[in-house]
Parts: structure tokens; C-alpha cells; sequence
């Protein structure tokens, strides 16, 4: 059961951080934090979850990620209310990167994480 929700958690974290990047700025969630402190966490967060879910492509992982947050930014052409800088894409990248390092300490040197990845 553990592992299904591992598995779940970076999707579902992934399909929030989709919608508030594409919808219309009207329907995001007002930010307690600095923007781009609020970019870099969320994607911090992802790289964790996805690197604890698939431990053993931890290297791919980081790439689809990092690749993920252009993409992600880009969507933003489709809303007439936002608009992509590729500074924000390298602020998500940048805390995707810090978020996959800190997932792969938590599986090298936490013993349960490292139990439930093998």
C-alpha cells in the first residue's frame, strides 16, 4: 500500500503544479512565499517525490524534470493571462536539481528508504 501512494504522490504533485502554472492567473493560489521561492520549493518537493517513487532512475529523473520545467513554463502560451520567462524555467529546474540531490541522500544514507528501494 506504501508504495502505491509513493508511486502517486509525485503525480498528483506534478498535475497541481500543471494546473497553477496553466490556468488563469484568476483561479491560482495567492503565494505566502517569495515567487521564485514558491517556483523552487514546488519543484524541490517534485524531484523528491519522484526520486523516492523511482529510485532506480534517479538519474532520469533529473533529467525528465529539469527538461519538465521548460516545458512546463512554455505551457503558459496557452493562457492569454500568463506569460513564460525562461528565468522561471531555470528557477524550477535549479529546485528540481536540489530536490532530486536531497531524495537521493534520503535513499543513501536513511535505512528505511534505502530497505524500501531495493
Amino acid at each position: 500500500m506504501t508504495r502505491h501512494i509513493l508511486k502517486l504522490a509525485p503525480w498528483a504533485c506534478l498535475a497541481a503544479i500543471l494546473f497553477v502554472t496553466v490556468s488563469p492567473i484568476s483561479l491560482r493560489p495567492g503565494d505566502i512565499l517569495p515567487v521564485d521561492l514558491d517556483r523552487a520549493l514546488a519543484f524541490t518537493l517534485l524531484g523528491i517525490l519522484f526520486v523516492l517513487a523511482y529510485p532506480r532512475h534517479i538519474l532520469l529523473c533529473a533529467v525528465l524534470l529539469v527538461l519538465g520545467a521548460g516545458v512546463i513554463e512554455m505551457l503558459q502560451f496557452l493562457s492569454p493571462t500568463r506569460h513564460a520567462h525562461w528565468e522561471d524555467a531555470g528557477v524550477k529546474a535549479v529546485g528540481a536539481v536540489f530536490g532530486v540531490l536531497i531524495g537521493r541522500f534520503a535513499l543513501r544514507f536513511h535505512p528505511d528508504m534505502r530497505a524500501r528501494a531495493q
